[in-house]
């Protein structure tokens, strides 16, 4: 029994550098595999602690406004390039572009490209259903927001869900190696802190106050308002359409998830490059994509049927009724 555990662990240990070691684990037996694996999970854990190393570096303008930036910056990783692009392909873009959006996202440490991705069709196929990875209608809020991605079930890539893009082995190196960005991000940040420190001392910022304040809570509060998408946009909000599921559309998350919480529209026509259907659905992310269109850079972006509009389609609006 000890052999067992001390190898569980050497595993888990072993996977954080290196998501596809034993990534063939079953995922559909045995009650273990729905236990978070605590181990595996510490990095996510200190991420969460380096955040009261706010208490000892301080502020500055230049770590706060730091902060902002990769936080906006990587957001739309997420949503334009993990959720829109690689979930549902909603747009096109060139292999060296595609390569270089998935760079961009892999720093929002929210892992793999290919593991999110599959991850995402797999909620849409079983959208609240006892199959859905995360869904707070059967499994609470704790699982949906955080805790399925720190179970065993849902640790291993599933790449027969997202073989359109595992044929490409920078995506799968990126994702195989998946700590590597963020961990190159968080020395670069503290080295340009570094730089600023001795370089313009008037702006009071230091290496570490740059790393806690530019990584450390930027990530944080990145992963959680991310996170909403799966737990709040499913109790909170707005219903316009009758998706067979409790999706909502939600006018805050929306604005902290740059369009992501139009989810009620989303999952009504998740093939669109747009989820804010109407002009007042604030959709920061179809902006940015709109615009590097216009420079050829990416290209043939799904727009919004036209039924989307008919109103025989829209159930009566029932605005932030909780699901439960």
């Amino acid at each position: 029994m000890k052999r067992i555990f001390a190898k569980a662990v050497v595993n888990s240990l072993v996977q954080w550098f290196n998501a596809d070691y034993h990534a063939a684990v079953p995922v559909d037996k045995g009650g273990a595999v729905d236990r978070v694996n605590w181990v595996r999970s510490i990095p996510f854990i200190i991420l969460h602690l380096g955040c009261l190393g706010v208490f000892l570096v301080g502020w500055s303008w230049t770590a706060v406004l730091t902060a902002l930036a990769l936080y906006f910056v990587r957001m739309f990783a997420i949503t334009g390039i993990y959720h829109r692009y690689f979930s549902h392909r909603t747009f096109k873009t060139s292999r060296p572009a595609q390569f270089i959006f998935a760079l961009i996202g892999a720093s929002a440490t929210q892992r793999g490209p290919l593991w999110w991705a599959a991850n995402h069709r797999e909620h849409h196929r079983n959208s609240d259903t006892p199959a859905d990875p995360h869904s707070p209608i059967h499994y609470g809020f704790f699982r949906s927001h955080a805790g399925w991605f720190m179970c065993n079930r849902f640790y291993a890539t599933q790449y027969n869900r997202i073989q359109d893009f595992a044929r490409f082995p920078e995506l799968v190196w990126l994702n195989r190696y998946d700590k590597a960005v963020p961990l190159s991000l968080a020395f670069l940040i503290y080295l340009c802190g570094v730089g600023l420190e001795y370089a313009a001392p008037s702006l009071q910022v230091t290496g570490l106050q740059l790393l806690v304040w530019g990584y450390v809570i930027s990530t944080t509060v990145l992963f959680h308002a991310t996170a909403t998408i799966n737990s709040l946009s499913h109790i909170f909000g707005s219903k316009r359409y009758d998706t067979g599921d409790e999706s909502r559309n939600n006018f805050w998350l929306a604005l902290i998830t740059m369009g992501e919480g139009w989810h009620n529209n989303h999952h009504q026509h998740m093939g669109c490059t747009r989820q804010g259907f109407y002009w007042w659905e604030i959709d920061v992310t179809y902006y940015i994509l709109k615009t590097l269109s216009l420079f050829g850079i990416i290209w043939d972006l799904k727009p919004v049927p036209a039924i989307a509009y008919d109103r025989e389609e829209h159930l009566p609006v029932k605005k932030f009724a909780s699901a439960a």
